[in-house]
């Protein structure tokens, strides 16, 4: 072999080596397409539990809006009344539970 041929073998090998590490990471890497997929998910699953925490905050404020003292809605202060204090209506159905079992460890 020429030295000629030589250096050309080197310098395909090398510039191979560098598509290699740049192909990797861009791929692999720390801003690579599997992280962007990751960070996506990630947003998806955040802005899910972002909708459904407002969708909650909205029924309590709904809640709160009726238990305000110039406007307070009947229903809503009987039932938190009877909850609070555990009491119940003459004919109201009453369906006893049993607690939970507590876990015992082994």
């Amino acid at each position: 072999m020429t030295p000629q041929r030589i250096w050309q073998m080197i310098a395909s090998v090398a510039g191979a080596c560098v598509v290699g590490y740049f192909l990797y990471h861009t791929i692999e890497g720390e801003r690579g397409w599997v992280a962007q997929v990751k960070l996506q998910n990630e947003t998806f699953y955040a802005r899910e539990k972002l909708a459904k925490l407002r969708k909650e905050r909205e029924a309590l404020e709904r809640r709160v809006q009726l238990m305000r003292p110039d406007k307070v809605d009947p229903d809503l202060l009987d039932e938190e009344a009877r909850k609070s204090l555990n009491y119940s209506k003459p004919n109201d159905i009453v369906i006893l539970t049993p607690a939970p079992a507590e876990k015992s460890e082994p």
